[in-house]
């Protein structure tokens, strides 16, 4: 079986075009597939500066600027002056509020550092300080902490375990606050719409109610056109950095987290899934919240109530239907995996919480506040990846990312390979841990967080893939964390599947030929 999968993954590989660029429709998370050779995720082109840093900001220390390029400067300068006021007034006057904030949860960083300076105390490191002031910052820049922990394709490692230990210390909001956003944004009253324990009057279905938060949106807003200006700024100042597409990264951010506090954005992802399940006649085995949009706006989402166990709980999932734990298991991979290339957008956070068994049977997908997108080019790449991981095929693994990452120079395949027999080989290591009790229900067994351990991993594959010259984007490392997820649920659920050699995990009958353009 495992040569089978070998020689599967090879074809996989062999038969895939030439990758293309392609951006997703929803912008909470793009994928950018570059071919072997080309520049690596938001480096820039070696030529991108027009000038040497050490020429100041108009370039007249050096005397190989000429007239034209510091023409070129200078309408660089009034466009982003331009950008910067633009922004200014769509931000308003709660950019100066949040300015104060700020300084105020800096200067209490700083003070903390001057107190233990005073008792003789070492500093702490750089990561620290920042993961502390982000805490002390609040909502948006624990947002971006969090987005740091999981993006080890773009930050150092120090940082990404560091930021591990962001705290959401925000404060529960009471209803009173609560009850006149949402009677504001639905313009009726609540009595008019819901009964107790939210159940919509008439046809008494339950649901559940997703409220932004008072206040979050402007300071995320203020927040977010800062760091994008202040990046757009270094740039200009310092042109060195331009090669590194600062300002992209922070755009890509900034687009990111500012979707996520807009409901229809995910309303729409719920609606892409709902359909797609349909499409792929799935609706037997899965499900989702169906949204209310009559109910459902910006800052308020209406959806149907699913109710059900989490699918890592052994015991629970035995007893709350008849369905074998094992089928369940693989009808949420042939799900999952048909969506990612058979829907617009995939679900890109599949931990415990998100996954569902219902008393029927089927898996409920919930919460899309997180997707991403992929194009068929890059998936049979990845499709090869699954493929020769399961055969223990190193080599055609090695080629598989090379096509996924971006090269900077000839990769050394068999170099390659070995450092990934390596890495795969510690995989093992990382075992699920498993917390078995007994009780008056019988054995139970349910799975223990354990992102360190594969934010871990995660780190250590980029590692191997550096050293190799090979950078990958973010959102590979997205969509490898989430076959992680579904690894664990593996050893729960089913420890003797055999995922990537089972004939009845269609992990090579995707919808590829559905158009995502």
């Amino acid at each position: 079986m495992a040569t089978l999968a070998g020689a599967q993954a090879g074809q996989a590989l062999r038969s895939a075009p030439s990758p293309r660029c392609r951006h997703s429709r929803a912008p909470v998370v793009r994928v950018a597939c570059r071919a072997a050779g080309s520049a690596p995720p938001y480096t820039g082109s070696s030529s991108g500066a027009s000038s040497s840093s050490s020429g100041g900001v108009f370039g007249a220390a050096s005397p190989q600027v000429d007239a034209a390029a510091r023409g070129k400067r200078l309408q660089d300068l009034q466009a982003l002056l331009r950008e910067a006021a633009e922004i200014a007034i769509a931000t308003g006057p709660r950019s100066i509020t949040r300015s104060a904030q700020a300084v105020s949860a800096l200067l209490s960083v700083a003070r903390d550092q001057a107190v233990r300076f005073q008792a003789g105390q070492s500093p702490e490191a750089p990561a620290v300080v920042l993961r502390k002031l982000f805490e002390r910052l609040g909502a948006t820049y624990i947002k971006l902490g969090q987005f740091i922990a999981s993006s080890p394709t773009l930050f150092p490692e120090e940082y990404v375990l560091e930021f591990q230990k962001c705290l959401d210390s925000t404060e529960p909001v009471s209803f009173d606050v609560i009850r006149p956003i949402i009677e504001s944004e639905l313009r009726l009253s609540l009595d008019d719409v819901f009964v107790h324990a939210a159940v919509l009057r008439g046809s008494n279905k339950e649901v559940v109610i997703k409220v932004l938060k008072p206040g979050v949106q402007d300071v995320l807003t203020a927040d977010l056109n800062f760091l994008y200006l202040s990046s757009k700024f270094l740039e200009f100042i310092s042109p060195d950095l331009s090669r590194t597409s600062l300002s992209a990264v922070v755009g890509d951010i900034r687009a990111s987290m500012l979707d996520e506090v807009d409901f229809t954005k995910e309303a729409a992802h719920l609606a892409q899934f709902d359909a797609y399940l349909d499409r792929a006649g799935l609706r037997g085995v899965a499900t989702c919240p169906g949204i209310y949009r009559q109910f459902s706006s910006q800052r308020v989402m209406v959806m149907d109530r699913l109710r059900g166990v989490p699918l890592t709980d052994l015991a629970a999932v035995r007893s709350v239907t008849s369905v074998d734990p094992e089928a369940v298991l693989i009808n949420a991979l042939n799900t999952w995996f048909g969506s990612v290339v058979g829907c617009e957008t995939f679900h890109a956070d599949v931990h415990a919480g998100n996954l569902l068994v219902l008393p029927d049977g089927r898996v409920g997908f919930i919460d899309f506040g997180i997707v991403g997108s992929i194009s068929p080019v890059t998936w049979r790449a990845i499709e090869a990846l699954l493929l020769a991981t399961g055969a223990g095929d190193y080599d055609t693994m090695a080629r598989a990312l090379v096509t996924i990452g971006a090269t900077m120079g000839e990769v050394d395949i068999k170099a390659f390979a070995a450092d990934l027999e390596k890495l795969f080989t510690s995989l093992r290591d990382i075992d699920t841990e498993l917390l078995v009790q007994a009780g008056s229900g019988g054995v139970s067994a349910s799975v223990a967080a354990d992102d360190a351990a594969i934010n871990r991993f995660l780190l250590d594959l980029v590692r191997v893939g550096e050293s190799n010259g090979i950078r990958f984007p973010r959102e590979f490392a997205l969509l490898i964390k989430q076959l992680l997820y579904f690894d664990r649920y593996n050893r729960i659920l089913a420890p003797q599947l055999r995922v990537y050699d089972d004939q009845r995990i269609n992990l090579r009958k995707v919808d590829l030929d559905y158009d995502l353009q």
